[in-house]
């Protein structure tokens, strides 16, 4: 069994350093490739032949203009200091290109009528703080939710609008409300990636080991999105690394399934079991070893397919 899981861990460090590889190689660009879509493709195909020399010759009062000629015409225009004006004017047009500031978004308009439900949980994921401000000056319930039981803090924690995340949770919001799937805010920070939001979320009371109707807790939920950065704070912060979702299976068998390399590597190092099984008998050695028959089954079909066509 020993064997069997460094055998296993032998083969995530190498697709680990691989996948590293691939993403350290340096991306050229091809020099004269222009992007065009199919309409210019077929106008490209069906345009007749250009002689390009009876072209040259055919241009309309074409004068070929010598090198004195230009120079006479500079000085006739002005001389040197007019060239030097044009310059300076050149100089300084860059300079205020480089120096030019975003503009500034409008400002809000000032909302006059009630701010309904509808619009309060919008603002929420929209980031639309004075709608925010309006709905909660009014008396609205930070916990007013949609058909789903989603709260403006669920949506604003998945999309990381931390400045409306600190307003709801000071006016009362419920850092450990479910929606009707039971997930919590600090999962949907999870799904989003936002790293930040998540220990606000923490250090406010939220609860890392919370689970949804899937039994799934926020680091399946991390490690199903393939954010190894919300992993690695979540084992710091002591979740329950070997906890298992509905089916069995631990952060380590979803992160195997789905060929999270770094967050394996991670799990395995902070130490996740590598021969918990799941409801199947699974264990994530066995789904490594599945990886191997697969990419095997594979190879083997397109040796075969060469075999044939050279038939």
């Amino acid at each position: 069994m020993e064997d069997e899981v460094k055998w296993a861990t032998d083969i995530i460090d190498q697709k680990l350093e691989l996948e590293e590889h691939e993403k350290a190689k340096p991306r050229f660009r091809k020099i004269g490739v222009v992007d065009i879509d199919s309409s210019d493709l077929n106008d490209e195909k069906y345009q007749p032949p250009v002689n390009r020399n009876l072209a040259n010759l055919k241009g309309d009062d074409r004068v070929r203009k010598t090198s004195v000629d230009l120079r006479k015409e500079i000085i006739d225009v002005g001389g040197i200091q007019n060239l030097i004006e044009i310059r300076k004017k050149r100089q300084e047009r860059k300079k205020k290109k480089s120096l030019t500031v975003a503009l500034e978004p409008p400002p809000e308009p000032e909302l006059t009528g009630p701010v309904t439900a509808e619009a309060f949980l919008k603002a929420a994921a929209d980031g639309k703080m004075n709608i925010i401000e309006k709905f909660l000056e009014d008396g609205g319930s930070p916990d007013t939710c949609d058909e789903f039981r989603r709260t403006a803090l669920h949506r604003a924690s998945l999309e990381g609008h931390i400045e409306i995340i600190k307003k709801l949770l000071d006016s009362g919001s419920s850092v450990n409300l479910r929606d009707r799937l039971d997930c919590t805010a600090i999962h949907w920070a999870c799904r989003g990636g936002k790293l930040e939001v998540v220990k606000l979320l923490q250090d406010s009371g939220a609860e890392i080991n919370v689970k949804d109707k899937l039994l799934s807790t926020p680091l399946h939920v991390a490690t199903r999105t393939g954010h190894a950065h919300i992993v690695e704070h979540l084992i710091a912060t002591g979740v329950e690394i070997n906890a298992r979702d509905r089916e069995g299976d631990t952060a380590l068998h979803d992160s195997v399934r789905l060929n999270r390399y770094k967050i394996i590597k991670m799990l395995i190092l902070y130490g996740s079991n590598m021969m918990a099984k799941n409801a199947d008998g699974k264990t994530p050695t066995d789904l490594v070893q599945q990886w191997q028959a697969d990419t095997k089954e594979m190879l083997v079909k397109r040796s075969n397919t060469v075999s044939e066509k050279q038939v």
